[in-house]
């Protein structure tokens, strides 16, 4: 009876998820395909070091933005041991600026990419900052897109998720969480209305600020130790009084973020750990996820027959969650034929997997990205 009971409020709170999940959608703004010209100077910012695979694609993607008269893209190479410095530098255009570091560690007090960000920004001479991970596809229309909703809302920042490109069974196991769980767990709406920090999800691949708004928070310096910076970014936006929303840019932007099932396993393990705030958070976190989205699904396989309905009703409402998101972000899902949705199970299962890795690495300080310890 017990047993009946968990599976029962488990799938109760599945099911609140979901239903919570439709109407965020409702409210989940989405950068347009078309906008307006552009006419401040926009400075767009890519920081790249050993990206020989996908920099000059990005780098030519942003050079290519529409609608766009006063264009600037700066690309750090920030001491890539791979041909990355070499493509970059085989790209004439005259709006292109590329600066060369050494492969030196980052400051006392810095993480990689936000020294690499914030040399960026002190060459940038835009109104408008357009941060860019060097694995991002841009459509000719993205950046005025996103800026049109800066402007039009009175916002300080947007941060736009692109669609993830999953090419692996085990990539397309992870990779639709990240968009998954912050359309099913920040009230998007009240997250606007209210501005609160706590409330706040972005995604560094894409940043697009007021430069003020930027500089006025101290820009990437407010956040220079945090792993975790694109969120840091838009809760010290909102703590300074200023106003920021995350969007859907699924439409005008797409990235592969990893090129292998290790390198996933890498990038999630650096930063999973600050997840939820600290080892405790991890635990009840990480315990509610598979109590509400795992047990379910084992209930079903129960010998109470009570039992297995109500796992059918947890299961069938993670599935459905999985599915109205993956069919607004583009990602495969039943509806285009692709079975996806249906491992949410394994899906949390892995995630809480790579929660458990990344906090054991954190511990042994073994934890790496591109070569540096994190």
């Amino acid at each position: 009876m017990v047993r009946r009971s968990l599976v029962r409020a488990s799938s109760l709170i599945a099911l609140g998820l979901t239903a919570h999940t439709a109407y965020n959608l409702t409210r989940l703004r989405s950068l347009p395909t078309s906008a307006p010209d552009v006419a401040e100077a926009v400075s767009i910012l890519i920081p790249a070091r050993n990206e020989a695979g996908h920099v000059e694609q990005t780098v030519r993607d942003a050079l290519s933005q529409t609608g766009i008269e006063n264009l600037q893209v700066i690309v750090l190479d920030d001491g890539s041991t791979d041909a990355t410095g070499a493509i970059l530098d085989a790209i004439d255009d005259p709006r292109l600026t590329v600066i060369h570091a050494p492969d030196d560690s980052p400051p006392d007090g810095w993480l990689g990419k936000p020294w690499a960000c914030a040399r960026l920004a002190e060459h940038a001479s835009g109104t408008v900052l357009v941060f860019l991970d060097a694995d991002v596809h841009l459509e000719p229309g993205a950046v005025a897109g996103g800026i049109h909703l800066l402007r039009t809302l009175g916002l300080d920042l947007v941060a736009p998720y692109p669609r993830i490109d999953a090419p692996t069974p085990l990539q397309r196991l992870v990779q639709p969480l990240l968009t998954w769980s912050w359309a099913t767990t920040v009230p998007l709406g009240w997250a606007e209305e209210s501005q609160w920090s706590s409330l706040s999800a972005a995604n560094g691949q894409i940043l697009i600020f007021d430069a003020s708004a930027y500089h006025r928070i101290g820009g990437h310096a407010a956040v220079s130790a945090e792993v975790l910076e694109d969120i840091a970014l838009m809760r010290a936006i909102r703590s300074a009084g200023g106003r920021a929303i995350t969007a859907d840019g699924t439409d005008v932007a797409s990235c592969q973020m990893y090129d292998s099932d290790p390198g996933m396993v890498d990038g999630y393990t650096k930063s999973l750990w600050d997840a939820f705030g600290s080892a405790p958070g991890s635990v009840v976190g990480t315990s509610l996820l598979v109590g509400t989205y795992v047990l379910p699904a084992a209930a079903m396989f129960s010998g109470d027959a009570r039992t297995r309905r109500w796992g059918a009703l947890g299961y069938a409402a993670g599935v459905a969650g999985r599915e109205l998101v993956a069919r607004r972000t583009g990602e495969p899902c039943l509806s285009r034929g692709a079975p996806d949705p249906l491992t949410h199970p394994l899906s949390i299962g892995a995630f809480a997997f790579l929660t458990a890795l990344s906090w054991k690495r954190r511990r042994a300080g073994t934890t790496q990205w591109k070569g540096r310890p994190v």
